[in-house]
């Protein structure tokens, strides 16, 4: 499997990722509008940096001739899914509004 078949893999999946992402951002700015309307404003610049980003990836797995299956089906592909974070996000509204990873 050559870089851009890799790519039409993992691309799909760092779309998807971004996506989770500025959802939750969103989220967020609207919890914190009234109470701190200057952090939700960067929370909502996030979120359209987000969509630009996403726009661009779209757009390069578009151009790298949309996604690809890897071989062998059933969800598996060549790449790390390290992040440099953790998923399985909480979001208690009880611990000070802090975002924790488990």
């Amino acid at each position: 499997m050559n870089d851009i078949d890799k790519l039409r893999v993992m691309l799909p999946h760092w779309i998807n990722h971004n996506q989770g992402h500025g959802g939750e951002f969103a989220q967020w700015a609207k919890k914190l509008t009234a109470d701190s309307p200057e952090v939700a404003q960067l929370l909502r610049d996030a979120v359209q940096s987000l969509q630009k980003a996403q726009s661009y990836l779209e757009e390069a797995l578009n151009k790298a001739g949309g996604p690809l299956e890897a071989p062998g089906g059933q969800g598996k592909h060549e790449h790390n899914h390290e992040h440099n974070h953790k998923h399985g996000h909480t979001h208690d509204s009880d611990d000070g509004g802090h975002h924790h990873h488990s």
